[in-house]
């Protein structure tokens, strides 16, 4: 017989699961046998994955910056679907601009999805993780929070403190079982990464993913060493390795899959 799938059994809670690399995500975990909780603001995207996949995901809308929401929604979950054994923390927004001219609604609003969020999410199912003595934590940053960028100081930032805050919230949760660890992506082919891209048709996106690909030293951007842009998959799989047993001894880790283009500066 084969053995069933690494994660069959475990209930987990990915926010921005909609599209991009939180439905990746969520296509990954339940390949490995977990059920999933999928949230977004939007609900379109999670309402498909749960028509895909049946009782196996379960599609909630969330606005992961209203912390009243948050609680609420971790407590049904854990009342009607089950105490929840991993978290993945993927919603996230980019708001591109020079400091100069960077307003104060930008700078707030990336940090109440990217910064704040994590925050409300990730303390509500911790403390119940910590009563159980099991459980684990994914943040989904990025690797600009690891190095500067042009443009992207919002997002850098609140990138950095969602990094640092997921590794304190670790170093609380070790002793008692709870594994934290961050995932730091480069560039990677979703919405987002063409949203920085000039509108056009599949050559000018091809043009522009190889810009990406070369680097822009007028930018200070080194290129991509491996040579191609992510799939949200390759994120995605890093994800599930490090909520799973094999990652066991694994935590307060960020681990950049960004095909060496920061140069792990």
């Amino acid at each position: 017989m084969n053995p069933a799938p690494e994660l069959t059994g475990r209930l987990a809670l990915v926010t921005g699961a909609g599209r991009g690399i939180g439905e990746a995500v969520v296509h990954a975990l339940v390949e490995r046998g977990a059920r999933v909780l999928a949230t977004d603001v939007a609900p379109d995207g999670v309402r498909a994955l749960a028509l895909k996949y049946g009782g196996q995901v379960v599609a909630r809308t969330l606005d992961v910056t209203d912390s009243q929401a948050v609680e609420a929604l971790v407590a049904e979950a854990e009342d009607t679907l089950g105490p929840l054994d991993i978290v993945v923390n993927v919603a996230g927004v980019l708001r591109t601009s020079a400091v100069a001219e960077l307003t104060d609604e930008d700078w707030a609003a990336t940090f109440a999805v990217n910064t704040n969020g994590v925050f409300h999410v990730s303390r509500s199912v911790s403390r119940r993780m910590a009563g159980r003595g099991t459980g684990s934590i994914v943040t989904v940053a990025s690797n600009a929070a690891g190095i500067p960028r042009t443009d992207m100081a919002a997002y850098a930032a609140s990138k950095a403190a969602a990094v640092m805050f997921t590794k304190c919230l670790g170093l609380e949760l070790a002793p008692l079982g709870v594994r934290c660890n961050t995932v730091s992506p480069g560039s990677t082919l979703t919405d987002m990464q063409r949203g920085m891209w000039p509108a056009g048709d599949a050559q000018v996106e091809a043009a522009a993913a190889r810009r990406v690909i070369d680097g822009d030293p007028a930018s200070y951007r080194t290129g991509i060493p491996l040579g191609r842009i992510a799939d949200p998959s390759d994120i995605a799989d890093a994800v599930a390795f490090l909520v799973s047993d094999r990652a066991r001894h694994i935590t307060l880790h960020d681990l950049y899959v960004d095909g060496g283009a920061t140069l792990r500066a």
